[in-house]
């Protein structure tokens, strides 16, 4: 076996491997070696037919002449493309998705064993671990685990085919310009030893099938044979790198151990390195001199440095989850969210919470708000979960896709849940009915509703009391500016998320409330929250006063707004689709009612006027009515809103809006049958004080019969804007002559 035989022995200055060239089938046999020596405490006998058969697989870069080929699939082909041909520069991210995939295995092999202990074997195949080895002369780097293993099928379909998702996403990330180094978030990692090597050997052993050798040298095809060559792994895989010569610092031990502490130090599970190192071997000096003055004679010690090898251990940091939060630095926390998200870009999470809850039910956890949403958050979002959070019971991970601990609409959030409470030997079915699992979403939720609230509270733009920027000291300053405009960031990637949570989750509909963000008629382009809008509502006003709209642009311009702007009231814009949704669940904030100002039912206080005015106008509006019977028109009512328009149509005040309208009918799966029934009757709402309207009043009362002209007149009013107002007037010249 490549990581337990003494393949490199260093401490009698062998080299086995010497005369191993890459294009001989004959090999020198080495001294054989009867006994394990003391500088490899994990070291086994091995023989010249073992040594023989490693440095051939290892030395020659052709396929096997007995193996099974297949091509790859084309998606997989040209992903590897992508990767050999690419100028990336920081090739160092193979050994971390390597270490990712060897970890994600050891998590699967101890998961299993919960239920049947005798999965895991005996004697060193116990041992859950990850070891690197090196091999400098034959320029390979071999990175073995002791997970799970991979079938002869699994090698087929793991390594020669893609899932549709990570590939296609993936390859669209490289088109838009974003680099390699979010290969991992894919789920196609592997494929990214080809930065550094031209031929891969994977060796695999799992338990149900008999042990195999994958190989490709990214060629197009890939070959799998049974493995005769190498020591039985006895269960687990070992991937060797066949390293190009402009990849020669991975052969140095340095680099290695600074990459697994940069990228992999908060691996679960011990990662080593065989490794050199000078040990002293002092000794006594036979030759016995006099001294000069007649001393006694004495003995002389010399000191001799000698090479040795030995497996070092490259993580032992203890798990951030399990630590005090005092004691975990901000980098400590930074580096952990690479290592859960497998993003290693250069933004850090917007913010995170580690706690530890106790009481009935015990945990610890840790949560992340991501620095972006991915672009699919919202795909499928009903159908498909996505959990980010990976649980643990008593330090032994469970699962990742484990979606019963937060509800959907904070599936953005990344982090760990790590129990003492839940059981460890029970099936998932078992564990998703667990009478804890209530009481730990119920407090995820909470803490993660403390987290939002406090990015907000820490946030200066948030502030708008001038008073809390006087006094700060330069540090204050400092933090203030990091921390500056960082709840807008977040607004604009997980806005929607919070919106959606409003619309599912009852019981903490207020709280999420009060995460809200938006644009008012008087915010001068900036956020601002409920609480913020209630502060600045005039005197005597009751309801919260909003309206839908395709962009904030389109809304300023809206007739529904003039008479609002003019009375100075503040008016919300909410101009996301999700919104109207939003709307029909957020009755009320606070004891105020939220109105719609685009449909009936807005009220602006009383005017001493309207019941003369209604009186006044009582025949048109009749009139109106019955030639607009059939046009689901509902009424015709003096408007309260207007001020320069003459008329507007709006919507029942429990139908849908005529937004929501626009939104159903751009889906191509809408029924027109249901929309109808479901968009209600509509008022037109005619502005009393306008010349056209008390023109039409005037017509109308002198002739009730009135003729077709002035009916086409009345669609006019309907259909064309104040901009065009000219041309009414000219029309309704016209009809005088």
């Amino acid at each position: 076996m490549w990581f337990d035989n003494l393949s490199c022995l260093c401490s009698l200055g062998q080299k086995l491997h010497a005369n191993a060239e890459s294009n001989s089938d004959e090999l020198v046999d080495p001294p054989k070696v009867e006994e394990k020596l003391g500088a490899v405490p994990h070291g086994l006998s091995t023989d010249s037919d073992v040594v023989k058969r490693e440095a051939e697989s290892m030395s020659k870069k052709r396929l096997r002449s007995n193996a099974e080929k297949f091509e790859f699939q084309a998606e997989v082909s040209r992903l590897m493309d992508i990767i050999i041909n690419s100028l990336y520069s920081n090739k160092d991210i193979f050994l971390r998705e390597l270490i990712s995939n060897a970890s994600d295995a050891l998590d699967k092999i101890r998961f299993l064993s919960l239920t049947d202990k005798e999965i895991l074997g005996e004697g060193d195949d116990t041992k859950l671990e990850i070891k690197i080895k090196l091999d400098k002369e034959n320029k390979i780097l071999s990175i073995r685990d002791r997970g799970v293993g991979m079938t002869k099928e699994d090698l087929i379909n793991n390594l020669g085919t893609l899932a549709k998702s990570g590939t296609s996403a993936f390859m669209d990330k490289m088109q838009t310009g974003d680099d390699l180094n979010l290969i991992g978030q894919f789920g196609v990692g592997f494929y990214s030893v080809y930065l550094v090597a031209d031929y891969v050997e994977v060796i695999s052993k799992h338990n149900d099938d008999k042990q195999y050798v994958w190989e490709s040298k990214a060629d197009g095809a890939f070959a799998i044979s049974e493995d005769t060559y190498n020591e039985p792994l006895g269960r687990g895989t070992e991937i060797r790198l066949h390293l190009k010569d402009e990849a020669g610092e991975y052969l140095e031990e340095s680099k290695l151990k600074d990459l697994v502490k940069k990228y992999s130090e908060f691996i679960n599970f011990p990662i080593y390195l065989w490794a050199s190192k000078e040990v002293d071997d002092s000794s006594d000096d036979e030759d016995e001199q006099e001294s000069t003055d007649g001393e006694e004679q004495k003995l002389k010690t010399k000191t001799v440095e000698q090479m040795t090898c030995d497996w070092e251990r490259l993580n032992d940091v203890k798990a951030i989850w399990l630590r005090s939060p005092k004691e975990v630095t901000n980098e400590e926390y930074v580096k952990f969210y690479q290592s859960l998200s497998k993003d290693f870009g250069d933004e850090k999470p917007m913010t995170w919470s580690h706690f530890n809850a106790e009481g009935d039910v015990e945990f610890k956890a840790v949560l992340f708000v991501p620095p972006k949403a991915p672009t699919d958050l919202y795909e499928n979002y009903h159908t498909v979960n996505r959990s980010n959070l990976k649980l643990y019971v008593r330090r032994v991970f469970i699962s990742d896709e484990f979606d019963e601990l937060l509800p959907k609409y904070l599936m953005f959030l990344m982090g760990l849940v790590d129990s003492d409470t839940l059981p460890l030997n029970v099936s998932r079915e078992m564990l998703q009915q667990h009478e804890s699992l209530k009481t730990i979403k119920k407090k995820l939720i909470r803490k993660a509703f403390d987290m939002l609230r406090k990015l907000a509270e820490e946030d200066p733009d948030e502030s708008s009391d001038d008073k809390d920027k006087k006094g700060k000291s330069v540090e204050d300053s400092k933090g203030n500016d990091e921390k500056r405009g960082q709840y807008t960031k977040f607004w604009n990637e997980f806005g929607k998320s919070i919106k959606l949570g409003i619309v599912e989750d009852a019981t903490n509909r207020n709280r999420l409330a009060k995460l809200l963000r938006f644009e008012t008629t008087k915010s001068d382009g900036k956020l601002t929250t409920l609480d913020k809008y209630i502060s600045r509502m005039k005197s005597g006003q009751k309801d919260i006063f909003y309206i839908t709209g395709p962009n904030k642009e389109q809304l300023k311009k809206s007739p529904f707004l003039e008479r609002l702007k003019k009375k100075n009231y503040e008016v919300i814009f909410f101009t996301e689709p999700v919104d109207e949704y939003l709307m029909q669940y957020l009755m009320d904030y606070e004891n105020k009612k939220f109105q719609s100002v685009s449909k009936e039912g807005l009220k602006l206080g009383k005017d001493s006027n309207d019941k003369e005015i209604k009186e006044l106008f009582k025949e048109l509006t009749k009139w109106w009515k019955e030639t607009l019977a059939s046009e689901d028109v509902d009424d015709v009512t003096i408007s309260n809103r207007l001020a320069d328009t003459p008329c507007v149509v709006v919507t029942s005040k429990y139908g849908w809006s005529a937004n929501m309208e626009r939104i159903m009918q751009s889906q191509t799966l809408s029924e027109t049958g249901r929309q109808g029934y479901t968009r209600g009757k509509r008022v037109l709402e005619i502005n009393a004080r306008h010349p056209i309207v008390k023109e039409l009043r005037e017509r109308v009362a002198k002739d009730p019969e009135v003729n077709s002209s002035l009916l086409l007149l009345l669609l006019l009013l309907m259909h064309i804007t104040k901009k065009s107002l000219n041309l009414i007037l000219i029309f309704l010249t016209s009809l005088k002559s």
